[in-house]
């Protein structure tokens, strides 16, 4: 018995009745339906109460905020299906690993002698009086707290903090002086994820998710596990809602298993929660039709849809214990160090293996203003082996060279020292790296000066960073557009130029 305002609704095996005006036959044919006024006035109500077991996705999507946008692209009547590319791709799918923080690029990826050589002198360059200076008084330089060593073939410094990584130097493209807009988290982390400062735009992943549909329909087009960074830097905002990233909250160890809440509803059979499913369909077609054309209502629809064959794919998806011991081992999975964020990386690459066109997986911590002598390394240890795990196995399944891997924080540290033993926020000049998905590895792309502070020459913007992804991923940065508040809207705003020099 489920109440409906002031009346209660009843149900059978094959008969939902409310009150003693409308009698539904869910098994049959015939539908006998008095519904003009209680639709009107209790339809979102009886959505609420009757489809808690269908998941995050659509309860995302009821949750979304649509406004004054055009009608989304579809492909038939299948929103995610595949759609073609502007031109041939290098890369079927990404796999973004945040670093959320801030990694210390000249600890890690960008070797400066000159700044270990003058570790504890006076500042050789000034502060920009535009950023704060909080603890920053008689600030001195501070050297790489790491030794850095040429790894691969390609001979490839990096630090010898990431033992794991640094054996597959040879296919990383380390972009040395990425440069962003903001030193402040979470303006520049928003930057990072939809390429703009403030206003509310869609992700990075609802882009490529809108542009190129997913490659299997059982599966959302875009994934976040673990996401710390807010529900805004997932969104699909004035997208259609169906884009919306759909989040991973959990990879605990009980079984391997990482639910995606509220995806089924165990107190009933699938037949049943089909049925209901049928039922809700229905009355939301009703009011799209009287409608006419209503963008949140039809992300709606397709969200229940998308929810419901979910029940059938996930389950196995998230269960890590179908695979082999020796792969669990090659992640990091049963090591307390590391076994959260290695379970991580191999969902994503069991995601991404399956279909998914965008997979983030994130990992805070790396803000080390102080003590960075012991945090960083901590970072490392953390993150070392699971991203060297899902390398190799991206590269023994044949995956790596079709899926873009991205590795890196929404800034980079100061190469002076903030509070004696830690660094500030830097995002005049910092690292970021790239592997597999027609990047060309074992090589660094643009420079910095001396200490490593501000890009001398082949700057890299997060708008270029964003338009040489969907370069790769066949799609025109400058094509791919959506028309809201009266004009076109894209991922790169009105800037963005693609990195060719790093495309194999």
């Amino acid at each position: 018995m489920i109440r409906l305002g002031d009346r209660f609704i009843s149900a059978t095996a094959n008969t939902l009745r409310i009150g003693n005006q409308v009698k539904i036959e869910t098994g049959a044919a015939r539908t006998e339906m008095n519904l003009e006024h209680e639709m009107t006035s209790s339809r979102r109500r009886f959505l609420g109460e009757t489809s808690c077991g269908f998941g995050a996705v659509a309860l995302a999507a009821m949750l979304q905020e649509q406004s004054q946008a055009s009608p989304p692209v579809t492909a038939g009547n299948a929103p995610l299906a595949q759609r073609p590319t502007h031109f041939p791709a290098r890369a079927k799918r990404i796999i973004f690993l945040f670093m959320s923080g801030g990694p210390s690029q000249m600890d890690l990826f960008d070797h400066k002698p000159e700044l270990n050589r003058r570790s504890g002198d006076s500042l050789p360059y000034k502060l920009p009086s535009n950023e704060a200076t909080v603890g920053l008084d008689n600030t001195t330089l501070l050297g790489a707290i790491s030794g850095f060593r040429h790894e691969g073939d390609s001979g490839l410094f990096m630090s010898d903090m990431l033992p794991e990584t640094a054996k597959h130097a040879d296919d990383l493209c380390v972009l040395r002086a990425v440069h962003a807009d903001s030193p402040n988290h979470p303006v520049a982390i928003r930057q990072l994820h939809t390429g703009n400062l403030f206003d509310v735009v869609p992700s990075m992943g609802s882009w490529f998710s809108y542009g190129l549909g997913t490659e299997n329909q059982q599966l959302p087009s875009y994934i976040s596990i673990l996401p710390g960074e807010g529900e805004r830097n997932y969104s699909s905002a004035f997208l259609p809602a169906i884009h919306q990233g759909t989040a991973i909250q959990s990879v605990g160890a009980s079984r391997g298993k990482a639910p995606i809440r509220h995806l089924t509803d165990r107190s009933v059979s699938a037949s049943v929660q089909r049925r209901r499913i049928d039922l809700i369909q229905q009355m939301n077609r009703r009011q799209l039709e009287r409608l006419e054309s209503d963008q949140q209502m039809e992300g709606v629809i397709e969200s229940f849809e998308l929810a419901f064959r979910m029940q059938t794919e996930t389950p196995k998806l998230v269960d890590l214990t179908e695979e082999s011991k020796e792969t669990q081992a090659l992640y990091g999975i049963g090591v307390k160090k590391t076994d959260t964020f290695a379970r991580q990386c191999l969902l994503a690459r069991r995601f991404s293996e399956a279909g998914v066109r965008f997979v983030q997986v994130s990992l805070g911590g790396w803000d080390h203003h102080n003590k960075i002598a012991s945090g960083l390394p901590d970072r490392c240890a953390v993150s070392d082996r699971p991203v060297a795990g899902l390398l190799s196995d991206l590269k023994n399944r044949g995956l790596l060279d079709e899926t873009l891997v991205l590795w890196g924080g929404e800034f980079g540290r100061t190469p002076h020292a903030q509070f004696g033993d830690g660094r500030e926020h830097n995002h005049h000049g910092f690292s970021m790296w790239m592997a597999g998905g027609g990047v060309q590895g074992g090589m660094t792309h643009g420079v910095t000066d001396d200490f490593g502070y501000f890009g001398v020459d082949g700057q890299v913007h997060i708008n270029d960073l964003h338009a040489t992804m969907l370069h790769l991923m066949g799609l025109d940065h400058e094509r791919l557009t959506f028309e809201h508040h009266g004009r076109p809207f894209r991922l790169t705003d009105v800037a963005g130029n693609v990195v060719r020099e790093i495309i194999s």
